[in-house]
């Protein structure tokens, strides 16, 4: 792999950081890799059966209003209503906040709902948060729309600028460019990406978002609530905007299509980017190329073993998750404290990547191993906020507690990517998991895929718990007539009541043998 081109200064010393995005794309689902020198640090799944509808746009129906909550609940047309705060109603924009990101509410005035909403309303609102667990989708009536380098209020006039940008002269630029070219109505958030953006960049952001508020302003009045008004980006397509910039080295995609789709996009919005993008065309699955496949089993246990034997215990639980730091097998060259020095150092960073990797949200309290040195304490709390600043999502961290503790909070925007892929167990009364029968589908289609190309077998058969094979029998039939066209197979799916509900055996048809065992001991040869 190449080496970054990118550097920062520090000491004398020049530190480079390869970026690279590795996207599996399939009819069923898109999975999509970050990964930072080679480790992966985020995994973003989307089913087709449940596509995320955060920054999709509805007219929306209110169908009952709190005033003790200070909310309203809003029918959009899903299996629950969303949640709307008071705070979260479009409001005139009296404030100049230029905050990164925010909508600037330090000096907004909150109404009393009952006097704004009464069942009954349309109201034209925006998703914040996905559906999670019991809880509705979280809304928002202050509508917001990102583009690559601006984001768009429809109401109110301010222009913000991200705190990110911290040289006052490219504050300035940026304001002044955005003031000639906006629009007589709408107000703006200059984002991070744009620092150093051409004048032509800022225009055609403008002339975009412009354009899309219009087009829903116009779509709004053609509906009958509830019924969605703009739906976001795809996944695929929102990573680009969101994610892909200077600072990556190169996207990767396994599919045809989506990497055309790509390639209109950059060229319309990034033309600098084009390059960086690639279609993947080896043999091997592209996650096994990479080596990402064992790294996504890993996010389902709740051990994380670290370099030199330490390891961390994450245990999410519904009031919070709380992570738990082990010198484990790690003993050290030196003194006990310089020992536990070392451990928590590399927990720290260990904990900074998990956060990202599963996507945990909300209280999170990290036990890290006590302490003597006030100063080690500081350093420890340091390198784990270091850390921390590669993070995407909105956090906020605590000094050491009294008890040692750290405690952290960090922005929950969709479910955790352990709920994403597992089911509440039938076995053990809801008190652990097992993986969904979608994502075990999945499991199967991959590793016939494997089998198919190293043992170049033709006629197989899938052994599968009664409930697995139902549901790809009635459920998935046409991903599995698709492998076989793709590969010339001969599939066939028997039912097995032996078999836990994540168990299953594909065997040969021709000599009988049970190919995930042969094709671990090859695998494990390698």
């Amino acid at each position: 792999m190449a080496a970054s081109n990118r550097c920062s200064a520090g000491s004398g010393t020049a530190l480079f950081m390869k970026k690279e995005i590795i996207i599996n794309s399939s009819p069923h689902e898109v999975r999509i890799a970050l990964l930072e020198d080679g480790e992966l640090v985020e995994m973003l799944v989307e089913n087709a059966d449940s596509k995320r509808i955060v920054g999709n746009v509805y007219l929306g129906k209110v169908s009952s209003v709190k005033p003790g909550l200070q909310a309203a609940f809003v029918d959009i047309g899903m299996e629950r209503a969303g949640f709307l705060h008071a705070s979260d109603l479009d409001h005139d924009d009296t404030e100049t906040n230029e905050g990164g990101g925010g909508r600037g509410r330090r000096h907004r005035f909150v109404p009393n709902i009952q006097d704004v909403l009464k069942v009954g309303d349309p109201l034209l609102v925006q998703v914040t948060k996905e559906p999670i667990s019991t809880k509705g989708p979280r809304l928002t009536a202050d509508i917001s729309l990102p583009g690559r380098y601006l984001v768009m209020m429809p109401k109110g006039r301010h222009i913000g600028v991200s705190r990110k940008i911290e040289d006052r002269q490219e504050r300035v630029r940026l304001k002044q460019l955005l003031q000639k070219h906006r629009s007589d109505e709408g107000a703006f958030i200059i984002r991070t990406a744009a620092t150093h953006v051409s004048e032509s960049g800022i225009k055609q952001d403008v002339e975009y978002l412009s354009g899309l508020v219009r087009k829903i302003m116009t779509a709004k009045d053609e509906v009958v609530a509830p019924a969605l008004v703009h739906e976001d980006v795809g996944i695929v397509v929102g990573l680009i905007r969101d994610i892909f910039k200077e600072d990556t080295d190169r996207l990767v995609i396994d599919d045809k299509d989506d990497f055309q789709r790509l390639v209109t996009y950059v060229k319309t919005f990034a033309p600098e980017l084009k390059g960086r993008i690639q279609l993947y065309k080896g043999d091997l699955p592209i996650f096994d190329q990479f080596n990402i496949e064992p790294e996504i089993r890993k996010t389902l246990d709740k051990r994380v073993w670290m370099k030199k034997g330490g390891y961390l215990i994450i245990e999410p639980t519904e009031a919070l998750v709380s992570i738990d730091v082990n010198t484990g097998r790690f003993t050290g060259k030196r003194n006990q404290e310089e020992t536990i020095l070392q451990t928590n150092l590399l927990a720290a960073r260990e904990v900074a990547r998990q956060l990202r990797l599963r996507d945990v949200g909300g209280i999170i309290v990290i036990d890290f191993i006590d302490m003597e040195s006030e100063g080690n304490k500081k350093r420890v709390f340091n390198e784990l906020k270091q850390h921390l600043k590669r993070d995407r999502a909105r956090h906020k961290v605590f000094q050491v507690s009294g008890l040692g503790l750290v405690e952290m909070s960090r922005q929950r925007v969709r479910p955790s990517l352990l709920s994403q892929v597992s089911d509440p167990c039938p076995y053990c009364r809801e008190t652990g998991k097992v993986l969904s029968l979608e994502t075990m589908s999945n499991r199967i289609e991959r590793l016939v895929h494997r089998i198919a190309i190293v043992f170049h077998e033709r006629r197989l058969q899938i052994q599968a718990n009664p409930v697995l094979a139902l549901y790809m029998l009635e459920e998935r039939p046409e991903q599995f007539r698709e492998l076989s066209r793709n590969f010339d197979l001969e599939l066939n799916v028997m039912d097995d009541a032996a078999l836990h509900v994540e168990e299953f055996r594909i065997i040969s048809l021709n000599s009988g043998k049970d190919l995930i065992a042969e094709f671990e001991k090859k695998t494990r040869r390698r």
